[in-house]
C-alpha cells in the first residue's frame, strides 16, 4: 500500500508527534541518556511553545505508559478540576444554557504542568530544567510561523484587538517566527527554582508548589477573579478559579481501562474522559467478522460507523467523573444485545442502552442559537476538511522498553485572554459539562470534565506492543479506532494504518460549544472508493466527501518482532516520527 513516507525500525528509540521540532526534542533527551519518560516530559512542553493553537501550559494533559520494570501500564492524569464556585446556579443564573467556549467561565485547574511533572518525578530521571530547557530555548528565541498558527491568530485577530487586549500583545505583529518571551520567564523561574533544591525530587516539588501554591497560582487566581472578559456566549464575565482551587487539586495516578479483543489488549483512561468508547467499540465490533467484509468495504465501513454510533450514545448517556457502570458496558450480555441494533441501514437515532437494566437518560441538546464568534470552542474539522486545532500527541518508546502515549490541550491561544505577567492563558474544557441537574456530565464543583482527550495503549499477547493516538476532539475515538482496525483486520504496517483513507461520524452531539449534532452525517477523505461511498449512501448514510489528506492526526510506536518501530501522520506537514 502506498504510503507517504517510511515506517521506521531501530532499536535505540523511536518518538512519534504532532510537531516535528517535539519530536527532535523527545529524540535528543534519548540520545542523551535520558529515558521515554524524561523525552516525552521535554517534547510536551516544547508542543506548548511550538502548537500554541492546539495547546498551553494553562491546559491538560492525560497519559498513559509503560514502565518495563513495574511490567505495567499507569494512567497519570493531568485533568484539572472545576471550582468550588462553579454550581449549576451559578451558570444557570447568568442566564446560560450551555458553558462558554471561551473565556474565563470554562477554565478549570490547568493539570498538564502537574501531570508532566509527576511522570517526571515517578518515572523519569532528568532534573526539571534540562526538560524544561527547550521550551525556553524556544519561547524566547522563537518558533518558525506555521500556516495553521497565523491562520488562527488571523481569525480571532478582531477579538483579540476589540476584546482580548493582553492577547493581542501576546500573538500579535509576529512575523515568520513566534515568540513568547514572558512564558519563557514563567519557565525560567521554575527552572531555577527546581534547580536551588537539593534533590532532582525536591526540585520537582519546588517548581510544582510554585505553580499551584505560588507565584503562578496567585497571577492566574487575580486574573480569574478580578478582571472580565467576552466570551462565546456574547456576553462579559469573570471567572471562578481561585488561589484554593489550584491548591488543592493534585495530579493522580490510576488504574487503565482494559478490553481484549482478538489477541489485543487495549488500555484507556476511565471514563471521565471519553476512552471507554474505544473499548466499547471493540466490544460491539468482536461480534462481526470484519475480515470477511474486507478492509474498507461498504460493509466494513458501515459496521464500525453504526457502532461507533451506539458507543457514543453511551457516552452521552453514562459518562463523566461518576459512578458509571462500565462492567455492564463492556460485558457480553450487553453488547450482544446492542449489537442487534445495527442492520444494513443507517441509523438516524441516538440510542443509548440500559447497562444492568438502568435507564438512560440523554441531555437535552440546546437549541438554535447565534452563529459561534471566533476561536470558539474545538473547531477541529471544518466543514471543508481543514483541521483547524485542537490538540497535540505524543508517543515515545525507548531502548529499555519503557513507552508513553500522551494528549496535551487545552489553553490554546484562542481560548481566553493571556494572563500578562505569565504568558499563557487559562483552558475552557469545562464546557464540555451539561447545564442540567442529574447527569454524570452535570456541572458541579470539584470534578473533572468528561473530557474527549484520549491517549492509547495496546498490548498483544500480553507483550507491550503499541503507543499511539491523535488529536480531533471527538474524532479521536473514531480515527484511532480505525487506525487499530487497519493493523488487526487490514494488515498494514503504522505508516499504512496512519496514512489508509479516514473516516467518522458527526451523528451524536458535540463534546464543544455550542454542543450541535448532525444525525447521519458521516465524513470520508475522497481517497475512499467511490463505489463503496455511493453503496454508504444507499444504505442511509449522510456522506460528506472531504478533501483527500483532510481527516486523522494518528502517531505511534511500537514494540514488535524485536524491533522498535514509529510513524506519524502526513496530514498538514506537521507531524514527524524520529528514531534510530
Amino acid at each position: 500500500m502506498f504510503t507517504t513516507r517510511p515506517e521506521l525500525s531501530g532499536d535505540f528509540g523511536m518518538v512519534a508527534s504532532t510537531h516535528w521540532l517535539a519530536s527532535a526534542t523527545g529524540m535528543s533527551v534519548l540520545e542523551r541518556g535520558g529515558n521515554a519518560f524524561d523525552a516525552a516530559v521535554a517534547a510536551g512542553f516544547v508542543l506548548q511553545v511550538a502548537e500554541p493553537h492546539l495547546n498551553g501550559p494553562g491546559g491538560e494533559v492525560p497519559i498513559l505508559l509503560w514502565d518495563a520494570r513495574e511490567e505495567r501500564v499507569s494512567v497519570v492524569c493531568g485533568q484539572g478540576v472545576t471550582p468550588a464556585a462553579a454550581t449549576l446556579e451559578h451558570y444557570t443564573g447568568l442566564g446560560l444554557d450551555v458553558v462558554p467556549g471561551t473565556g474565563l467561565l470554562a477554565a478549570t485547574v490547568p493539570g498538564a504542568f502537574g501531570g508532566w511533572l509527576l511522570m517526571l518525578e515517578h518515572w523519569g530521571t532528568w532534573p526539571l530544567a534540562d526538560v524544561l530547557a527547550p521550551a525556553i530555548f524556544y519561547a524566547e528565541r522563537g518558533v518558525p510561523m506555521l500556516p495553521r498558527i497565523a491562520d488562527t491568530i488571523a481569525r480571532v485577530e478582531r477579538l483579540f484587538r476589540d476584546d482580548w487586549p493582553t492577547s493581542a500583545a501576546t500573538w500579535l505583529g509576529h512575523g515568520d517566527r513566534l515568540a513568547n518571551p514572558v512564558l519563557a520567564r514563567t519557565y525560567r523561574e521554575l527552572a531555577e527554582r527546581a534547580s536551588a533544591a537539593a534533590t532532582r525530587e525536591q526540585g520537582i516539588a519546588a517548581a510544582r508548589d510554585a505553580w499551584y501554591r505560588g507565584f503562578v497560582a496567585e497571577a492566574i487566581a487575580e486574573f480569574s477573579l478580578k478582571t472580565a472578559w467576552r466570551d462565546s456566549s456574547g456576553g462579559v464575565h469573570g471567572g471562578l478559579l481561585s488561589g484554593d482551587d489550584m491548591a488543592s487539586w493534585e495530579a493522580g495516578v490510576e488504574e487503565s481501562l482494559t478490553f481484549g479483543y482478538r489477541g489485543h489488549t487495549v488500555c484507556k483512561t476511565g471514563p471521565w474522559g471519553q476512552g471507554p468508547v474505544f473499548l466499547q467499540q471493540l466490544a460491539l465490533l468482536d461480534g462481526f467478522d470484519l475480515d470477511a467484509a474486507g478492509f474498507l468495504s461498504a460493509d466494513y465501513v458501515h459496521t464500525v460507523i453504526e457502532c461507533a454510533k451506539l458507543a457514543f450514545a453511551d457516552r452521552e448517556a453514562w459518562y463523566g467523573d461518576a459512578d458509571v457502570p462500565m462492567d455492564d458496558l463492556l460485558g457480553v450480555p450487553y453488547n450482544a444485545e446492542r449489537r442487534g441494533l445495527v442492520d444494513g441501514s443507517a441509523s438516524r437515532e441516538l440510542r443509548p442502552g440500559s447497562p444492568g437494566g438502568r435507564t438512560p437518560r440523554l441531555p437535552r441538546l440546546p437549541g438554535a442559537r447565534r452563529p459561534a464568534q471566533a476561536g470558539t470552542g474545538e473547531p477541529t474539522v471544518g466543514r471543508d476538511g481543514s483541521v483547524r486545532g485542537d490538540t497535540c500527541h505524543v508517543d515515545v518508546v525507548d531502548r529499555w522498553g519503557n513507552m508513553v502515549s500522551a494528549t496535551p490541550s487545552g489553553g490554546w491561544l484562542q481560548s481566553s485572554p493571556v494572563i500578562p505577567s505569565l504568558g499563557f492563558c487559562l483552558g475552557t474544557r469545562a464546557q464540555m459539562f451539561w447545564l442540567e441537574e442529574g447527569l454524570p456530565a452535570s456541572m458541579r464543583p470539584g470534578v473533572r470534565p468528561r473530557t474527549t482527550l484520549s491517549p492509547s495503549f495496546a498490548l498483544r499477547d500480553g507483550a507491550p506492543w503499541l503507543a499511539f493516538g491523535t488529536p480531533g476532539g471527538d474524532q479521536q475515538d473514531q480515527w484511532s479506532v480505525n487506525f487499530f482496525l487497519a493493523l488487526v483486520h487490514g494488515g498494514l504496517n503504522l505508516q499504512e494504518a496512519i496514512d489508509a483513507p479516514m473516516f467518522h461520524s458527526e451523528h451524536f452531539p458535540s463534546s464543544f460549544f455550542p454542543r450541535t449534532a448532525q444525525p447521519g452525517v458521516m465524513q470520508v477523505e475522497e481517497r475512499l472508493d467511490p463505489a463503496v461511498v455511493a453503496e454508504l449512501r444507499r444504505r442511509g448514510h449522510e456522506v460528506e466527501v472531504l478533501g483527500p489528506w483532510s481527516l486523522g492526526r494518528l502517531s505511534a510506536v511500537a514494540r514488535d518482532g524485536g524491533f522498535l518501530k514509529a510513524a506519524a501522520n502526513p496530514r498538514g506537514a506537521q507531524g514527524y516520527a524520529v528514531g534510530r
